[in-house]
């Protein structure tokens, strides 16, 4: 059965990467969430997309450069307005402590190191899993091939998967190259033999980011392992309707 991932959260209805949005991706039924991690000035770890915060915050600057002191004041309720009052850049650890206190609610943790070199943030990463007792609910994945590899290395555990954008060829082999158990590739870059030839080889496929209707359902009637999506509420709608009773 295929499962839904909140992107962000509900990033499409919620200020992305911030508790209230994962809180109403978890409430709308979804199986797992989706979040991206960064590292500030202090080494710590912290929930956003963008290297910089300017684009879903009141401020402007690297997270590199601001501690977390200093954006833990900063306003992360992005274009939603209505959230001004509670929506915060939150901690790794704060997401996973309340994580594991869902039901099974599995966690996708994005590490955003492609562009700026966080040293030591696969470490961090699967140091706040093991502590939280999520091993078996976390899967890390990055466009970061060599990150991917590295946590293999710390954590054999910890299922892996590869973020890529364009066709990669036999892809399942590749996966199965670096250690990785999962494949998130754009959307445009999924077919129906890559779906089925991958999970034959006991590789998850779980495209991103899947917000039209009929394209969920393509997904779900092809039985691919799960998919990413901004609106998990009506992906769980889409799911519902589509699944024999």
């Amino acid at each position: 059965m295929t499962l839904i991932f909140g992107h962000r959260g509900s990033a499409g209805n919620y200020p992305e990467n911030t508790m209230c949005s994962f809180i109403a991706a978890s409430t709308a039924g979804a199986d797992g969430i989706e979040l991206d991690v960064q590292m500030t000035k202090d080494g710590e770890l912290v929930v956003i997309h963008d290297e910089t915060v300017d684009r879903t915050t009141n401020g402007t600057g690297y997270v590199k450069d601001l501690t977390y002191e200093e954006i833990s004041q900063l306003d992360a309720s992005f274009k939603f307005t209505q959230f001004k009052d509670s929506a915060s850049v939150p901690m790794l650890n704060e997401v996973l402590e309340w994580a594991k206190q869902q039901d099974q609610l599995l966690i996708n943790i994005e590490l955003k190191n492609g562009i700026i070199d966080y040293p030591g943030i696969e470490e961090k990463t699967i140091e706040l899993v093991r502590n939280n007792h999520l091993v078996k609910q976390v899967i890390i994945s990055s466009f970061n091939h060599y990150s991917l590899v590295k946590c293999k290395e710390i954590s054999p555990e910890i299922e892996t998967a590869v973020l890529y954008m364009e066709g990669l060829f036999k892809p399942w082999a590749y996966a199965a190259n670096i250690g990785a158990k999962g494949l998130h590739p754009y959307y445009h870059a999924v077919k129906k033999e890559i779906i089925l030839q991958s999970q034959n080889y006991g590789v998850a496929v779980r495209p991103f980011t899947v917000n039209e209707p009929a394209l969920m359902e393509k997904l779900i009637k092809e039985n691919c392992t799960a998919f990413f999506t901004d609106f998990p509420e009506l992906a769980v709608k889409v799911k519902t309707e589509n699944t024999p009773l």
